[in-house]
């Protein structure tokens, strides 16, 4: 499980886009706070961020034809089988979302992609 830099989201293929949508859910469910060696810095911040995050995955798989549920663009929800947050906190979006994506963590997803045969523009 990782979260992609977010500079990749846009040139991800199908695969690896539709699973960091897999992913994201999951973690936004009852996957949240579980700890996960590559993901675990997610769970410093509030969900909200995870939001952020999942809206620019999503935003990218509707401009390629996805129709993502439609569930997922509510900050409250967490799936079918996870309790909703009762009223999650806005908070103001960054660049990066997640300070850890930065130009080391970019390198090191470009890298684990060209380790599956991918690469990245």
């Amino acid at each position: 499980m990782r979260l992609w830099h977010e500079d990749l989201i846009s040139k991800l293929p199908r695969q690896q886009l539709l699973g960091q949508h897999r992913e994201i859910a999951a973690l936004r469910g009852n996957g949240w706070g579980k700890k996960h060696s590559t993901v675990d810095y997610a769970f410093k911040y509030p969900p909200y961020k995870l939001y952020q995050f999942h809206l620019l995955v999503m935003n990218e798989m509707i401009c390629r034809g996805y129709k993502p549920n439609e569930n997922w663009f509510n900050p409250n929800y967490r799936g079918a089988h996870c309790e909703p947050y009762n009223n999650l906190e806005e908070i103001p979006n960054t660049y990066p979302i997640y300070p850890e994506h930065n130009d080391i963590y970019l390198k090191e997803c470009i890298n684990n992609l060209r380790t599956k045969g991918i690469s990245i523009q």
